[in-house]
């Protein structure tokens, strides 16, 4: 079982900043490609950011292409996602999630927290 708690969501104004962490509680965290997710509401939910178990290969969706950047600490067991120049349309809840590096589908997920930009 792999347990994921996010923390540093909360209220920025349009082109602010924030930075997103997520802990894992796993013996192997190396063993596990990460992401990040986000759903606003009425929309569904979305994959914004995933990085590869080593670190080495990364993944944006085009709306936060040269915006967000994904980095894992697999010593700390973490994986952050930095946000800059935030939009109201990047108000969403962020969700966590691990996703063992042979499988098709991300098995574990945090609880989620909310980011929301003003404009």
């Amino acid at each position: 079982q792999v347990q994921l708690v996010e923390s540093g969501g909360g209220l920025v104004q349009a082109g602010g900043s924030l930075r997103l962490s997520c802990a894992a509680s796993v013996l192997t965290f190396s063993s596990y490609a990460m992401g990040w997710f986000r759903q606003a509401p009425g929309k569904e939910r979305e994959r914004v950011a995933s990085i590869n178990w080593s670190g080495s290969s990364t993944y944006y969706a085009d709306s936060v292409k040269g915006r967000f950047t994904i980095s894992r600490d697999n010593a700390k067991n973490t994986v952050s996602l930095q946000m800059n120049s935030l939009k109201p349309e990047d108000t969403a809840v962020y969700y966590c999630a691990a996703r063992v590096v042979s499988g098709d589908e991300y098995d574990y997920w945090g609880q989620g927290t909310q980011v929301t930009v003003s404009s």
